[in-house]
């Protein structure tokens, strides 16, 4: 790995942009850019919009390190400009934001090395709003976003999904994945370069790790590490390393598990998705668990800029 000099290294933190977590972006690039300056490294800040190309041009940054969330900044797009442009950057490259971006093609992929994924369906919206594509409970969500972003669970006395075309704007004919629900508790793991970090559980006050349990204070307690069986939070870190290397993925990711244990200690541990560009505000999991593993923020904010690369 490259050890680049904090004295003369010049980073771009490419944060904003114009996707539904735009705020939450914004949130990890501040936060991002004081612990790189706490390194010692000097860093400016740009707000991803469409002329993009135009400041990277004027800015020639020498890294660029990539805070963006969501369509755009985490499906590849701008992992293809950062490409042609020859400036190293952050996270995975395009290919991988892009499977894992789509949450039906990284379960494809993650099943192929034995990672348990859920049973799901990919429908339109207006059909899954027409009638129950599969047995209640189930869960609806968009095929392309994060952040749990459109998330719904559906069960016989709830009838939510209109807001989202009401309420959340998408498209009628938007396709959503519907998929089993599946009780129990809330599992990630985050893999840094090869290797699998700490197991931590997430306990949400909201009884759902929504938008707003991830990334209001309070919203959701984190147990690191979490309490399970040897055996379950050994899997649970070869699952997450399995899923970040299938995709080709680089740098950090986080993968989100559920786990029933509700009728035995070994219990169902089944692979949610993959999160290429994990949140990196005040309330993140992964400088959690990188703490954990005894890196401190601007540790792992350096090591993130001496992995930071091209043909991802």
């Amino acid at each position: 790995m490259q050890q680049r000099d904090p004295e003369i290294t010049h980073v771009a933190m490419l944060m904003g942009g114009w996707s539904n977590e735009r705020e939450v972006s914004l949130s990890s690039g501040k936060a991002c850019t004081k612990g790189l300056e706490d390194a010692g490294f000097r860093v400016t800040q740009i707000d991803a919009q469409p002329d993009i190309i135009d400041q990277l041009r004027e800015l020639k940054p020498d890294v660029a390190f990539n805070a963006l969330h969501g369509k755009w900044g985490e499906d590849g797009h701008v992992q293809a400009i950062l490409e042609t442009m020859k400036i190293p950057y952050t996270h995975s490259g395009l290919l991988a934001s892009a499977l894992a971006m789509d949450k039906h093609l990284c379960k494809s992929a993650v099943a192929r090395v034995r990672v348990p994924v859920v049973e799901h369906q990919v429908v339109p919206l207006s059909d899954a709003i027409d009638h129950d594509v599969l047995t209640p409970p189930y869960v609806v969500k968009p095929v392309a976003d994060g952040s749990s972003v459109g998330v719904h669970i559906i069960d016989k006395d709830n009838d939510s999904l209109a807001s989202m075309i009401d309420s959340e704007g998408f498209d009628p004919e938007s396709q959503v994945m519907v998929e089993r629900y599946v009780p129990g508790r809330e599992l990630t793991c985050a893999v840094m370069g090869n290797v699998a970090l700490g197991v931590t559980e997430v306990l949400s006050t909201e009884g759902f790790y929504d938008y707003t349990a991830k990334y209001q204070p309070g919203g959701s307690e984190h147990i690191l590490p979490a309490d399970l069986s040897r055996m379950v939070y050994h899997r649970v870190q070869k699952y997450a390393l399995a899923a970040h290397t299938e995709l080709g993925c680089k740098g950090v990711t986080r993968s989100d598990f559920r786990y029933n244990d509700t009728e035995g200690t070994d219990g169902e541990l089944i692979f949610m998705e993959i999160n290429t560009q994990p949140g990196m505000t005040p309330t993140s999991l992964v400088p959690e668990m990188a703490a954990h593993a005894g890196h401190d923020f601007p540790e792992l904010l350096t090591w993130m800029i001496n992995d930071a690369g091209l043909d991802r």
